[in-house]
């Protein structure tokens, strides 16, 4: 087997698994119960799978193609920069909204604004 035939391999290897992430995350939006686990969902597993067609992407057009394009690269890392950060704002306000959403404190924790006993 020649370097064509196993880099082929890992692109088909690389798709493979961005669409199984990104069918598990899609299952876990229409699925999942509350609003908290359905973001879940598509914040962890569908970044995933589209990160690895990003990534499978990129290593084509440097293997393959005029060399390695900036372009993946810059949306990868802005999937990556945006994506838990939207998550992050989205389940603050389904809270802020929403008192009975937040979760409970943990065992032993302070009540809000007061610092634990020691």
């Amino acid at each position: 087997m020649d370097l064509r035939g196993l880099l082929e391999f890992v692109f088909v290897g690389l798709l493979a698994l961005g669409v199984f992430f990104a069918v598990v995350g899609s299952f876990g939006l229409s699925k999942l119960s509350d609003f908290m686990r359905r973001l879940h969902g598509p914040t962890k597993a569908t970044t995933l799978g589209v990160g690895s067609v990003l990534a499978a992407a990129m290593l084509h057009h440097s293997a393959f193609g005029g060399g390695l394009t900036i372009r993946e690269l810059l949306i990868t890392v802005f999937l990556f920069l945006s994506a838990p950060v939207s998550a992050k704002l989205l389940g603050m306000a389904a809270m802020a909204s929403d008192p009975s959403a937040r979760p409970p404190p943990p065992p032993g924790a302070a009540p809000r604004g007061e610092s634990p006993e020691r």
